[in-house]
């Protein structure tokens, strides 16, 4: 090969041709080093034929390769996926292929370091610390500041046992192997559906075959314990497996699971981990050395070379739709990935989304279903509150009802969850003497109240201000109005009313890391926690067997807006956090507060029809052509110039397409309006389903220029129309 094809870490190019100088080797999947004008790039070596419309250029124009990188090549399967996602989500294949070289520091090939071990020999001068320190670290081995904190003295008394010869130096690779999961760790014991369920994918996972099966199983049926031996089974196989979970704060209850299985921890993948960290787990992943890995929806783009097993837990859940950057759905790139790699895909979920449903009714899924709780559990019982009939006190969000029951679960010694899906303490706040209201300077966006951290503080940008003392309008003081109710005023008043009980707010604000998350199931697991306050981040995956009471504060929240999956949503929501209560030998109850008590949904909840609210949402979503029967694009034009937005959004508006099957909406003014600074418009393109949307979007857009400053991404599938 004299000459290659590479696609560099630059978005705004497509691949080019570089020459491969004398004596050098290069195969597609390869990383490489070449220079872009004045500085060397990264790449990665392409099939020459995977991008015919890109014209050759003469070899006498070609500049050569600077070098190859000690890592192992891209596989060809991950390869593919790149170029369907680039494909299907009309994104450039560099910004695809960025996510796959994840770590660059794991490019440098292999790294030491240089630790410490004890010898036997006793120094010269045995002081009371030195003797304390070899004490302590017995015969393990470790940095200078690690055997420092084993033998809780000074960096400077262990370099003093190095010079005295107690202590050894040893180099030693910073890419240490992780250890293996053992498959027969422990043998576990399943219910008759579980062990048919988990007969059932073991067979695929014997098969090495692509087939996607939907795991549908009500809360606490046991769906991780049954997947679990599908992954056991390939471990046996010598293969790779991948979960994602939708939250990071889900990370380590999961590894507490998992070691419990297994036998130790598999390797993590999230955006909270160190540097090292993140470079140790790519470089174990790309060599086949990392077994099992457990990470947020970026960890489907590593090199795996042998994965055999895929499992999306949770599946339902649209967090794991990407919003910014490249806006892929994991959920769907998973199973385009197991279609590459020829491995099984398990959908776990107890409230699987119609589009995975409508999969399973034309036969492209396989569906494995767990209709009860495991252990005899009941699910627990489900109790609407009216509140037009039966309102809180004044001044109150709690209906009595659910104050009585909240009063008997404390009485008993069990635990409560109280339900709302809004961070901070409220959601405005105004001046009352004015009317002043609080809106975040760069975003169209009312500023939320945090009380625990006394500041302002806006959900879409992060910006925030320290609470003001007066009206920065009228300067009135002692006039500031908290409207509405967050998770942080809904602790409140549990305080009032229970002054004795232990509570816990659990949100992004207070679990934002798997460690915090960890101290959380530890204190509720303990029985350090009565009573739990918390938003979407409780509704899934904990398992606490004392926690019999759930309250819904207002189911009403996630049904306005015009959203269209607005009504499946709230369902999946409420089910999964009704599944928190009642998982042990107790029974559960659940209050749900409603003011709208005569909407489809609700009725579902109360009367615990699923199936009918799911058979009158996707009869609803057939007559609108909506997805899964239709098709979304969502093009958003932004710019800091709002005039230069405006007019961009409408030149591309005026040159929109025109064909059967196919209609353009807008370009409006987007709901949110300005987001970070920059001014927003919308248009939303509908198309039924065997139209050739991207090619279309694609050539409809390729016929206009913008301006540099004018930012114009395209949205497949969109799940977010705000």
């Amino acid at each position: 090969m004299t000459r290659a094809r590479i696609i560099l870490l630059n978005a705004a190019l497509g691949p080019l041709d570089y020459r491969v100088p004398h004596g050098m080797s290069v195969e597609p999947g390869q990383i490489v080093v070449a220079p872009l004008g004045p500085r060397p790039m990264i790449g990665v070596v392409w099939e020459a034929d995977r991008f015919p419309e890109v014209a050759p250029v003469g070899d006498n124009r070609l500049r050569p390769i600077s070098g190859v990188l000690d890592a192992p090549p891209l596989p060809a399967s991950l390869r593919r996926l790149i170029e369907w996602t680039a494909d299907y989500y009309l994104a450039p294949p560099a910004a695809v292929l960025r996510m796959a070289l994840a770590s660059m520091s794991a490019l440098d090939g292999e790294k030491t370091v240089v630790e410490y071990r004890p010898t036997g020999a006793v120094p010269d001068r045995l002081t009371p610390q030195r003797a304390q320190a070899l004490e302590r670290i017995g015969e393990r081995q470790g940095l200078v500041r690690e055997l420092a904190a084993l033998g809780e003295v000074s960096d400077a008394v262990i370099r003093g046992l190095v010079k005295q010869g107690a202590l050894e130096a040893v180099e030693v690779s910073t890419d240490q192997p992780y250890p293996d999961p053992d498959p027969d760790f422990v043998t576990v014991t399943l219910s008759a559906d579980q062990q048919a369920a988990a007969d059932r994918l073991t067979e695929h996972v014997r098969a090495h075959a692509f087939q996607t099966v939907l795991l549908d199983g009500v809360t606490g049926s046991g769906k991780t314990e049954v997947y679990f031996e599908a992954l056991a089974e390939t471990l046996r196989q010598g293969k790779q497996a991948l979960v994602l979970l939708p939250e990071i704060a889900l990370t380590e209850p999961f590894l507490d699971r998992f070691t419990a299985r297994f036998g130790c921890e598999p390797v993590p993948w999230h955006s909270g981990l160190k540097q090292s960290d993140r470079r140790r787990a790519w470089r174990a992943i790309s060599r086949g050395e990392a077994q099992v890995v457990v990470g947020a929806r970026s960890a489907l783009f590593l090199p795996y070379p042998k994965l055999g097993l895929i499992i999306v837990d949770e599946a339902h859940e649209t967090s794991f739709k990407q919003e910014e950057g490249v806006r892929y759905h994991a959920r769907d790139v998973a199973v385009m990935r197991g279609m590459f790699e020829s491995c099984p895909i398990i959908l776990a979920s107890a409230t699987p989304a119609i589009e995975t449903r409508h999969q399973v009714a034309l036969g492209r899924y396989e569906e494995i279903a767990l209709p009860s709780r495991f252990g005899g559990a009941e699910l627990p019982e489900i109790i609407g509150l009216d509140l037009t009939r039966d309102p809180p006190d004044r001044g109150r969000w709690l209906a009595p009802p659910l104050v009585k029951a909240m009063a008997e679960t404390l009485e008993r010694g069990e635990q409560s969850l109280l339900f709302l899906n809004r961070r901070g303490y409220a959601p405005l706040t105004l001046c009352r003497h004015c009317g002043h209201r609080f809106q975040c300077p760069h975003c169209t966006a009312w500023m939320v109240e945090h009380r625990l951290t006394r500041r302002l503080a806006c959900h879409h940008c992060g910006h925030s201000i320290p609470t003001p003392d007066a009206c920065p309008e009228c300067n009135e003081s002692d006039a500031l109005v908290a409207c509405g109710p967050g998770v942080e005023r809904i602790a409140d008043e549990v305080k009032l009313l229970f002054p004795q009980a232990r509570t816990a707010i659990v949100t992004s604000d207070t679990l934002w890391s798997p460690a915090r998350a960890a101290a959380f199931v530890r204190d509720v697991a303990g029985g350090a926690v009565d009573i739990i306050i918390g938003t979407q981040l409780v509704t899934k995956g904990y398992h606490f067997p004392e926690l019999t009471l759930v309250g819904v504060v207002d189911a009403d929240l996630g049904l306005d807006g015009g959203d269209l999956r607005a009504a499946e949503r709230t369902y999946q929501q409420i089910m999964q956090v009704s599944g928190r209560a009642g998982r042990g030998e107790k029974p559960g109850r659940v209050f749900i507060q409603t003011r709208a008590a005569e909407a489809p949904v609700i009725h579902a909840l109360l009367d615990g029809d699923g199936a009918r609210f799911y058979a009158m949402e996707t009869e609803s979503r057939r007559i609108a052509n909506a997805p899964p029967f239709g098709r979304f694009a969502a093009i958003i034009v932004s710019d800091t110039d709002g005039a230069l937005a405006r007019e961009t959004a409408q030149r591309i508006g005026k040159i929109a397409p025109h064909q059967d099957g196919l209609d353009v909406y807008g370009p409006a003014e987007a709901p949110l309006a300005v987001l970070r600074g920059r001014h927003r418009f919308r248009l939303l393109v509908h198309a039924r389903r065997g139209v050739d949307l991207q090619a279309i979007v694609r050539k409809w857009l390729g016929q206009i220029d913008w301006k540099s400053t004018t930012r114009v991404s395209v949205d497949i599938d969109p799940y977010s129309f705000v």
